[in-house]
């Protein structure tokens, strides 16, 4: 059968794929742009995304507003009408200015996680720009709504739900990653049961989109039938022709094996999942790195307790320099065996999910 198009609002994505936001500088402009016009929903990770500016040490804000202003008009210049969308972590230091740049630029959606952005309505309003929350409870969802609803009287036009197995920094202590209870499929149906009473007071459908450990035609499929209105992605499209990385860093995905993918403890107090590297290993041994504080970037991170700065880590692996960074990844990256274009890689997502699609 064939798949459900995503639609969120007046937007409307052909395929139910939003393709997860990836910082730093894994996720621009060409990944956004190439997914977008394949038919899913291309976003852009706004977190440091003005690393490669020239200013970017001396003049942070401007660089990174500078630099999301440029992504956001060359994805729309790789595709014209499809839907694109940039994250904004809600712990950046500089969330407010990255979202009313959004704004400005007439950016389609909007997705905000590491946080709770309950201010974001207040930034976005007037726009046409669509808001979607990311949460990895429905705690989070019911906060989010209630809050969203008393100060704005708006309900989210979309919801990002998050299991375990995603990669990056996760919503869950290293104890609730395995419990039962904390599972995609669980907190997808717990926040589905949450949104009801907004989608009834505001009149409108809330989509939800759920993510984490979806790799296969099949998992979209189980989603789908789970009750998600599309799926989010991330790792499989880091072993694209099109993602922003460098090779170094793709080839760092296709090489890695099921016991290389680790739990870490990131210098911004959260858990994350990477692949296992002598830079990791070094930070375990109590190892500190040679640290300056590129950007003072989270709002959660003490530069003078941080064993690292994550934002030079993150940088120096996107540009091919794993012996100074690492990598972050979803669970299942160890699957990835080969690099392919992003048109190759939806095509065959949606052709398998709509062999076992029966809704």
């Amino acid at each position: 059968m064939k798949l459900s198009e995503l639609r969120i609002g007046n937007l409307t994505a052909k395929v139910p794929i939003v393709q997860g936001g990836m910082g730093v500088g894994i996720s621009l402009s060409s990944l956004a742009g190439a997914v977008a016009l394949n038919g899913g929903v291309g976003v852009i990770s706004g977190v440091e995304i003005g690393f490669n500016e020239p200013d970017f040490l001396k003049n942070k804000k401007e660089a990174n507003l500078r630099a999301l202003k440029a992504h956001i008009k060359k994805a729309r210049e790789i595709c014209k009408k499809g839907v694109i969308g940039v994250n904004i972590m809600a712990a950046l230091n500089n969330f407010e200015e990255m979202v009313i740049e959004s704004v400005k630029e007439k950016i389609d959606m909007i997705f905000s996680g590491a946080g709770l952005p309950l201010k974001l309505p207040q930034l976005t309003k007037g726009s046409d720009t669509k808001i979607a929350p990311i949460v990895s409870s429905a705690r989070a969802a019911a906060l989010i709504c209630r809050a969203w609803d008393k100060h704005y009287q708006v309900a989210p036009d979309a919801v990002v739900v998050e299991g375990p197995l995603a990669g990056g920094h996760l919503g869950f202590s290293v104890e609730e990653l395995d419990k039962p209870t904390h599972q995609l499929e669980e907190i997808l149906r717990d926040v589905l049961e949450t949104l009801k009473p907004f989608e009834e007071k505001f009149k409108k459908k809330i989509p939800v989109i759920a993510g984490g450990g979806v790799f296969t035609g099949m998992d979209i499929a189980n989603i789908l039938y789970a009750g998600a209105s599309g799926v989010q992605m991330a790792t499989r499209f880091v072993a694209t022709h099109e993602c922003d990385a460098s090779g170094e860093f793709k080839q760092a995905y296709i090489d890695a094996k099921e016991e290389d993918v680790e739990i870490i403890q990131s210098p911004v107090g959260m858990i994350g999942r990477a692949i296992r590297n002598n830079f990791l290993d070094e930070v375990k041994a109590g190892i500190k790195k040679p640290i300056r504080c590129l950007c003072n970037c989270l709002k959660p991170c003490n530069p003078l307790k941080a064993p690292y700065c994550i934002a030079d880590a993150l940088i120096n692996a996107q540009r091919g320099n794993l012996k100074n960074g690492f990598a972050f990844v979803g669970a299942n990256v160890f699957r990835i065996k080969k690099m392919v274009s992003v048109k190759e890689l939806m095509e065959e997502l949606v052709s398998e999910a709509e062999k076992y699609f029966n809704p």
